[in-house]
């Protein structure tokens, strides 16, 4: 979601904000803004819209060598250039950027802020109206105010602000929403991602929360709310900046889709010992040793994938699996089992509703399993274990490597977990996987086919049906998310079987129906399934496998271990999605009202 660029120096910051802010695009946001501090005061500048947009709207003869910078995804007030940050106070000395939600916003209004006149819909402001109030009404000094001020906070935040009687300071400060400090030689940054500081600097230190930094071009204090000294060393980002462009690529949609194959070696390689077996923490090994019942709790396409993960778990390891929205169990906890273990599958780990659950469960005493794609994100640093995915940067707002490289990762644990528990596996699951990898990229050089799929099925529809069975169907509603998300095609996927208990009235003449079959024991089902839409007027396209295909099938993908097809059948269903945005003329990598990282409930 929101992203937040601050750098105070040597060097102009200008550009180095508006740089910062172009990595953080892939977060999702819909306006965005900078603020610069000189010796003529701050000079503020916000647009709505991309950052193209902010470029031309920044002052060329701008510069100061202080500032900070934001990309807002609203979430109080629409998304307009008056809502943008950054926001200032009334007499405008303060400035301030901030992601994350005040959930006592209007207490505080009503309660610390009467006759204060706000410029914005925003919650953020008043913030920055407080700080003006604790400065000027209690007399305190700025460090004291930023502290007195969080501490009347309620809800998650990372906020930079400036002070305008102070070009050498950033008051840094961070509750539940991610933030760092990058280090460099004379000068520091601050940012809600590395990715926004790799061109400065791969030395960064993390913020815990309600913390503070005091941040100046030579030195950072950090302290925790009552003011006490915190002491933490910086740690190395082992990310070449090189690996977030695009290269030839138009879209990183497509570079992520193609990378795919890559991954699932990489993660064999990752995975696997110099015997051919399965590598993993012995710690983790022995949770789920003990385990009576696994929860897995994730958002989106990683709830998707864990569903998968599901069938995964059930089929090899004979466990039993419960797969949750993490928005939904938060605060709609089910009944637990007396021995359970909780995965948390996030692409970033930093999603605010499966934190909130893994806060929830952890007073409980229960161990919990991040899988993430991010080493040192929220959720690995507070979850009991940690499982990285090794996808690499994923920028495109719609997830796909992640999602592949998350049902490697289930599969890779709940083969090992059938090993520990004494059940035979009658297949090598990395033989399995680098079979899985090919055919992966046999599917990726059909892109040509699948373009013409898109053209004859979608080039005209505003809706579109995605049926399947067993794991077909996990596949189906990931597809569906896909194409919904980034083309606007009102997509659904749906159990073939619950077609004829209502779905089935919304098939008209023409009405597309992507069927999805690789599970020989339901060929028959989703077969039959496809009869009755098509008797509707239906115009499917069937995407089988080798082994059960059938002549008149538009699309067969290579024949695989059947636990794997997940891996494969969804390459197809994730170029139709990219083509039938190309061909709408949508934003493909930055599709509107989404975030790649949800940092707020």
């Amino acid at each position: 979601m929101c992203g937040i660029v601050g750098y105070v120096g040597s060097q102009d910051a200008a550009e180095i904000l508006l740089k910062g802010l172009e990595k953080l695009e892939y977060r999702g946001y819909d306006s965005a803004g900078i603020a610069l501090l000189n010796k003529g005061g701050v000079h503020v500048f916000k647009e709505k819209g991309r950052i193209a947009a902010l470029r031309k709207a920044v002052d060329q003869s701008a510069s100061g060598h202080l500032g900070i910078g934001h990309t807002r995804w609203a979430t109080h007030g629409e998304p307009n250039r008056r809502n943008a940050h950054p926001h200032q106070s009334s007499n405008t000395r303060f400035t301030i950027v901030h992601n994350g939600v005040i959930e006592n916003y209007k207490e505080i209004k009503q309660e610390l802020l009467g006759g204060i006149q706000f410029n914005s819909e925003t919650d953020t402001e008043v913030i920055v109206q407080l700080m003006e109030r604790f400065v000027d009404d209690k007399g305190l000094q700025v460090e004291e105010a930023f502290r007195e001020t969080l501490s009347v906070l309620k809800g998650s935040y990372a906020i930079a602000l400036m002070d305008s009687e102070n070009d050498h300071t950033i008051y840094v400060g961070k509750n539940k929403s991610p933030l760092l400090i990058g280090i460099g030689q004379d000068f520091h940054v601050i940012a809600s991602d590395a990715m926004a500081a790799l061109q400065l600097t791969n030395q960064f230190v993390e913020l815990m929360d309600e913390e503070i930094v005091i941040v100046q071009n030579s030195s950072k204090t950090i302290k925790n709310l009552s003011g006490q000294m915190i002491h933490r060393s910086p740690f190395t980002v082992k990310l070449d900046a090189k690996d977030i462009e695009k290269g030839p690529y138009p879209h990183y949609m497509l570079k992520e889709i193609d990378e795919q194959p890559f991954v699932i070696r990489k993660l064999v390689t990752k995975y696997q010992n110099g015997d051919g077996e399965i590598t993993i923490d012995e710690n983790i090994r022995e949770a789920l040793q003990e385990t009576d019942r696994i929860y897995i709790v994730a958002c989106g396409t990683s709830y998707h994938a864990g569903l998968v993960g599901k069938q995964l778990f059930e089929r090899i390891a004979h466990i039993p699996v419960e797969v949750h929205i993490a928005s939904e169990f938060l605060y709609n906890r089910p009944l637990l089992s007396s021995h359970p273990m909780f995965i948390f599958i996030s692409q970033s780990g930093e999603t605010a509703d499966s934190r909130g659950v893994l806060v929830d469960i952890k007073k409980s005493g229960y161990r919990a399993l991040a899988l993430t794609n991010v080493p040192g994100s929220t959720l690995s640093r507070e979850s009991d274990f940690t499982l990285i995915t090794h996808a690499g940067p994923e920028i495109a707002v719609a997830s796909t490597k992640a999602y592949t490289a998350q049902i490697a990762v289930l599969a890779i644990l709940a083969s090992d977990c059938a090993r520990n528990r004494g059940i035979q596996r009658n297949f090598d699951l990395f033989k399995e996987l680098g079979l899985a990898a090919n055919a992966m990229e046999i599917m990726i050089n059909r892109k040509e086919q699948i373009e013409e799929i898109v053209w004859k099925y979608l080039s005209v529809s505003r809706n579109c049906f995605f049926i399947g069975r067993s794991v077909d169907y996990y596949v189906c509603l990931e597809g569906a998310l896909k194409l919904k998300e980034i083309s606007y095609i009102q997509a659904e996927g749906f159990a073939g079987g619950e077609l004829k208990h209502g779905t089935i009235a919304l098939i008209e003449e023409g009405t597309p129906v992507i069927a999805l079959l690789t599970q020989p024991h339901v060929s028959g089902n989703i077969r039959s399934n496809v009869q009755e839409v098509m008797a509707r007027g239906a115009n499917v396209c069937m995407i089988s496998i080798e082994g059960i295909e059938d002549k008149n099938d538009q699309l067969v993908v290579p024949h695989i271990h059947e636990y794997l097809t997940p891996l494969v059948s969804v390459i197809p269903l994730q170029l139709i999605a990219y083509y039938a945005a190309l061909y709408r003329g949508c934003d493909v990598d930055k599709p509107r009202n989404l975030a790649k990282s949800v940092t707020v409930e």
